[in-house]
Parts: structure tokens; C-alpha cells; sequence
């Protein structure tokens, strides 16, 4: 398969220019559903179904495809592959800094994180299709837009799915120094909100309610929250209020981020943050707090173990660093192994940057993704996988 994937390699290149050229931020529905549609009309080859999936009136619009048909749904799909098409970056980024490349880079808005991932899951079924192993093989592809702001209206969509799934993999950018995931932080995101009263600075300030040192006071309180020793972390990423200098500040917000390791953490931290909102350090004003644990931690199973060392093998077999790292930040990789999925992260080819500007993919890197997957999913038609 290699050669019929390497020859492919301009196809790869002409199909992710395709899609970074697309506006597609978690917010953007249209440029979401212009990359659904390139998606459908290249999937519509395949044997199956390929339909999209509205979540949250709609504001959500993902695709569900599989090489079996809709009444077969039920049945257990061999692997589930799972991407996201929303990028962090708002409209009009494409028209500032469109996609570009250089002898061994591509960059663009989402070209690792996850764009490169999606065209990667794409080649890997046409692959397949063309030397007849996804006849042997049922397979799952599903792709959300709302991963970027937590998956919250795509996430039980996606662990339905993965439910039915012996084996998931996440199709997150590889690691630029060549590891996969099987191990992820917890994630939570919390808004603490003060409000006051306002007054008159130099009037009468003693009639106000200062909404911006009370919300000091509680940053203070949250960040005291991490726990080093356990891998949790609390990060005040964000933070405004008042309006103007001669104005006591009648509103105050903090955004908060969270990253834990342990399990046990979670209730923890829960109860933390609901302290905080019983608690008031200057008198009249009122805190509230919103938000809470978004994801699991993604703890990798003894059967994801066994897994990864069959997958170990094959890909040292085809000549590639079989690698491994733990990382804070977050995906959908956290929901599946939670579920006791076997669940690999990283398996998109590799880069780095995500979510700034410099965000660039290893143009060398795309020929073996695709390969490692597709030998993979061979391996699994031979009953050389758990």
C-alpha cells in the first residue's frame, strides 16, 4: 500500500489546501458546512451512509459516516475515527494568512489542529476502499464542530457512537517530536462573576460595592485550588472589569482553566468552586460562579495498553518511531477512553503550533499517517488485534 499512498501525496496536499481554506471556526456554521459537504461528496463513494448530524438547534453540524448501512448501525464497528473541523481562529482569518507551504512545512488556520487529521481519516478510507480491506471491516467516522469550546452539544453523539466501537483513534495532530496520546488531563472551565453596586469614586464611594476587588480577592482563592503534587493545575487565563477610573466597578469576570490528572480530583474541584460563591469579601457584592468539569481524564486502559504494543510492532515494522507522551490539553479522546474504549490519540500526521499563527504540519509526515492507520486496519482483518 505504500507506494499507492505515496502516490497520492499531491491528492493529500490539494484536499488539505481545500479545507484550510475554509473559515471554520467553532462559530462559523457556514464554513462548517461547506467542509461537511466536501467530506460527503467524497464519502458518498463508499459503500454506506455518510449524513450529517445537527446538534444545538442546528449551530452544531457534524458528520456521521460508516461503510455499512443505517440499519446495520447497531452492530459493532471495528474502529471509530474521530475529528474535529472547527479551528480556534474567528472569520476571515483564510483571507489574512491562506493556506502556504514551503520544502517542509504546510501552514494555515487549523492545518495540524485538526485539519490535517481529517484529510489523513479521508485517504485512509479511500486506501482501504481501493485494496479492498474496508470490505472486511466495518468502520465509523465522526466528525464534530464544537470541539475547540469543550463538545458539549456533539459529546454524547460521539460516545454513542463509541459505544459501539472496539478500538477509537483521535486524529489530533501527532506529536512533533513523533508521540501518540494515550494520556490526557481532566479539563474545566469556570466563569467567577462579581457584581456590585456602582458609585461615584470621589462623591461617594462608600456607597459603592467594588465588584473588581472582590473578584481579586476570589483569583486569589482559585488559584490556590492546584494541587502540584497531583498533576492540577488552576490557570486565570482572563480577567475585566469596571468601565471608567472615577467609576467603583459594579461588574468583575475571571475565566478560569483547569487541568487535572486524578480522577478524584474532579469532585474536588467542584466543590472548591460552589465555595466560592458562598463566600464574600467585600460587603454588597455578590459572586457567582458558572461553568464546570468539561472533561474525564483520558487514562489509558490495560486493554489500550495492549493495543498500543500491537500497534508498536506494526509500525516499527513499516520503519516509523513508535512513540508515546502525556499531555494537559484536552479531546475527545477523554469521553471514549473514560467509557473503557480502547482509545489512541495523535494518530493525524505531525505538527505544531496549534492555535497560533506559526501553526505548521511536517509535509514528511503525511505519507506514513496515512500508512500507519491503513496497515493497522489490515492488521485487524488478520486477527493480529485485540
Amino acid at each position: 500500500m505504500r507506494d499507492y499512498i505515496a502516490s497520492r501525496y499531491d491528492q493529500f496536499v490539494e484536499d488539505l489546501q481545500t479545507i484550510v481554506n475554509i473559515d471554520s471556526g467553532s462559530h462559523c456554521v457556514s464554513g462548517i458546512e461547506k467542509i461537511i459537504t466536501f467530506f460527503q461528496e467524497r464519502f458518498s463513494k463508499f459503500d454506506g451512509y455518510s449524513r450529517p448530524r445537527l446538534f444545538a438547534e442546528g449551530k452544531v453540524p457534524c458528520l456521521e459516516t460508516a461503510n455499512i448501512s443505517p440499519s446495520a448501525a447497531h452492530a459493532a464497528f471495528d474502529f471509530l475515527f474521530i475529528g474535529h473541523m472547527d479551528t480556534v481562529f474567528p472569520e476571515g482569518t483564510v483571507q489574512k494568512r491562506p493556506f502556504s507551504m514551503d520544502e517542509k512545512h504546510a501552514y494555515g488556520p487549523g492545518v495540524c489542529d485538526m485539519k490535517g487529521g481529517l484529510v489523513t481519516v479521508l485517504h485512509v478510507m479511500e486506501t482501504l476502499q481501493h485494496f479492498g480491506v474496508a470490505d472486511k471491516l466495518s468502520l465509523c467516522i465522526g466528525f464534530n464542530s464544537d470541539e475547540e469550546i469543550g463538545s458539549t452539544a456533539s459529546r454524547s453523539w460521539l460516545e454513542d457512537l463509541a459505544k459501539k466501537s472496539k478500538r477509537v483513534f483521535i486524529f489530533e495532530p501527532c506529536r512533533i517530536g513523533g508521540h501518540r496520546v494515550l494520556q490526557r488531563k481532566g479539563v474545566g472551565f469556570y466563569d467567577i462573576i462579581c457584581r456590585g453596586k456602582a458609585a461615584h469614586a470621589g462623591v461617594d464611594p462608600e456607597k459603592g460595592a467594588n465588584a473588581v476587588v472582590e473578584l481579586a480577592h476570589q483569583i486569589l482563592a482559585a488559584t490556590a485550588f492546584a494541587r502540584q503534587e497531583l498533576g492540577t493545575t488552576v490557570s486565570v487565563n482572563a480577567a475585566e472589569g469596571g468601565t471608567k477610573r472615577n467609576v467603583i466597578p459594579d461588574l468583575a469576570r475571571a475565566m478560569v482553566d483547569v487541568r487535572y490528572a486524578d480522577v478524584g480530583e474532579a469532585e474536588r474541584i467542584e466543590a472548591c468552586f460552589q465555595q466560592i460563591a458562598r463566600r464574600s469579601h467585600i460587603a454588597g457584592v455578590r459572586t457567582e460562579v458558572q461553568g464546570g468539569i468539561n472533561r474525564p481524564p483520558m487514562v489509558p486502559s490495560e486493554k489500550t495498553l495492549q493495543l498500543w504494543a500491537q500497534m508498536k510492532k506494526i509500525g516499527k515494522r513499516l520503519g516509523q518511531q513508535m512513540k508515546l507522551i502525556a499531555t494537559g490539553g484536552g479531546s475527545d479522546g477523554n469521553f471514549t477512553a473514560a467509557l473503557g474504549i480502547p482509545t489512541i490519540d495523535g494518530m493525524g500526521p505531525r505538527g505544531g503550533r496549534a492555535h497560533s499563527e506559526d501553526e505548521f504540519l511536517v509535509l514528511e509526515s503525511i505519507t506514513p499517517a496515512v500508512e500507519l492507520v491503513c496497515e493497522i486496519c489490515k492488521a485487524a482483518v488478520e486477527g493480529e488485534l485485540v
